[in-house]
């Protein structure tokens, strides 16, 4: 299984952010599923989803 490195471009809580994820595709599912690994707290609200190749 070959992995990619992704920026994720997202917001959260209505502020932006970015975080790095080895992903397999880069769809926004797969990233949506890194990023709720990061942030396990219920009541953050993730949108904005961005995915693209990290150069």
């Amino acid at each position: 299984m070959q992995t990619t490195k992704y920026v994720i471009k997202y917001k959260l809580n209505g502020e932006r952010r970015f975080e790095f994820a080895q992903l397999q595709t880069g769809s926004q599912t797969e990233a949506r599923e890194a990023l709720e690994k990061i942030h396990s707290d219920a009541d953050d609200v993730i949108t904005d989803i961005k995915a693209s190749k990290a150069l």
